[in-house]
């Protein structure tokens, strides 16, 4: 008997995003990612390194989505929740 999945970012009830984590899991993610964007700020001086900031930065949120898109609820456009609320 196979287990249902656990999403570690469900989806939020309108549009195509995903929403904040729901366990320990997901909140582990933005954390590392928190951490490597202020380790970006301090060592990548935004100011004098524009551009190697803003190729950092853009990594670091490819890998976001990228984990998202694996452990997150599968994206597609949403007008709300089905019971009418």
């Amino acid at each position: 008997m196979q287990t249902p999945q656990r999403y570690w970012f469900p989806a939020r009830s309108y549009g195509w995003r995903w929403g904040f984590p729901n366990g320990r899991d997901g909140w582990l993610v933005l954390a590392v990612y928190g951490l490597l964007v202020v380790v970006g700020i301090v060592f990548i001086p935004p100011t004098t390194e524009r551009e190697l900031f803003t190729a950092y930065m853009l990594c670091l949120l490819a890998a976001l989505i990228f984990v998202c898109w694996l452990k997150g609820e599968p994206p597609k456009w949403r007008w709300g929740k089905k019971d009418g609320r």
